[in-house]
C-alpha cells in the first residue's frame, strides 16, 4: 500500500509504464549485466529479424518439397502405368 501512495506522489513525467507497473525501471541487458544502448537494441532486432526470415524462408521450402513428393507418391500410387518409352 505505502508502494501504491509513493508512486501516486511521483510527478507524471517521473512516472511510465514500467514503473507503474512493476514498481521498478526494466532495462533491456545484453545478458552479461551490461544494459543495451539505443542503437545496439536496433542492432539485435534487425538480426533477429533476419534470423526469424531465413527460417521461415528455409521451413516454406521444405514444406514445399514434402509437398511434391507426397503429390508425386500419390501419382505413382494410384494404380495407373505410365509409358514413359514414347
Amino acid at each position: 500500500m505505502a508502494m501504491r501512495c509513493a508512486l501516486t506522489s511521483l510527478p507524471a513525467r517521473l512516472r511510465s509504464p514500467a514503473v507503474v507497473a512493476s514498481g521498478t525501471r526494466r532495462l533491456l541487458s545484453d545478458g552479461k549485466g551490461r544494459v543495451l544502448s539505443e542503437e545496439e537494441r536496433a542492432k539485435e532486432n534487425v538480426y533477429i529479424q533476419k534470423m526469424e526470415r531465413e527460417r521461415q524462408e528455409k521451413l516454406k521450402k521444405k514444406l514445399e518439397q514434402e509437398k511434391d513428393a507426397a503429390d508425386k507418391a500419390k501419382s505413382g500410387a494410384d494404380g495407373k502405368v505410365y509409358d514413359t518409352a514414347l
